[in-house]
């Protein structure tokens, strides 16, 4: 899998989870000052997540230090679902109820046990199939629609 990993800094947390994905086999394209460009948080965001929204990368990963402002502007861009994941717990339930394509962590609060255990949980979590989860990918989608055509 292609993974679009982005970040407005270079951190140990980074280097771990670039590290980590290439060790489970998954090829990485940075963002940002991980890939030797002096962006900030906005840009690196909208980059990586359209990325994954082109289909160039297969899913994303964001960094910022609250996660909150780079998961904000990779929502922006159609076609993503970036969730802010504190904890294995939460990437499941993304990944499960919310389909998210975009896995966002704190450089302030995320260890690298636990990011361990959020990439686990991310990755061995599928899409959820129940009607419950597919009729509010629909809904989500429409709102999406909505908001894409003029007017909206």
């Amino acid at each position: 899998m292609r993974i679009a990993v982005g970040s407005d800094e270079r951190t140990d947390l980074t280097d771990f989870v670039i590290d980590e994905l290439r060790r489970r086999g998954h090829e990485v394209e940075p963002f940002g000052p991980l890939a030797g460009e002096d962006l900030e948080w906005a840009e690196v965001g909208r980059r990586a997540a359209e990325a994954v929204a082109r289909g160039r990368c297969d899913e994303g990963i964001l960094f910022c230090w609250t996660g909150t402002g780079v998961c904000i502007v990779a929502n922006k861009v159609p076609g993503i679902r970036a969730a802010l994941c504190v904890d294995a717990e939460t990437a499941r339930g993304a990944r499960r109820w919310n389909h998210a394509n975009v896995l966002v962590m704190s450089l302030r609060l995320t260890s690298i046990p636990v990011a361990r255990e959020i990439l686990d949980a991310w990755f061995s979590t599928p899409y959820g199939t129940d009607e419950f989860d597919l009729r509010n990918i629909r809904r989500l989608e429409e709102v999406e629609r909505v908001y894409r055509s003029p007017g909206g």
